[in-house]
């Protein structure tokens, strides 16, 4: 799924799901630079997202594929 990914001062980061009108900031990464691993959202659902460079500027719009979490399935 596409999905926007964002850092704002009062949020941290954050990513936007527009197929879900979804937004919910990323409290857990498995990597600190954020790419090639999983993201977990405040809801409970688990991102993987793609390999990128550490210093990718943001924001931007990913492919992301949900593995997991038992969030709101809207």
């Amino acid at each position: 799924m596409k999905v926007m990914i964002r850092r704002s001062p009062e949020a941290g980061l954050s990513i936007y799901v527009p197929k879900k009108d979804l937004e919910e900031r990323i409290v857990e990464s498995e990597h600190e630079t954020l790419w090639g691993g999983w993201i977990r959202l405040t809801n409970g659902w688990v991102l993987d997202l793609p390999e990128m460079a550490s210093d990718t500027p943001l924001p931007i719009t990913v492919n992301a594929k949900r593995i997991g979490g038992d969030g709101d399935e809207r």
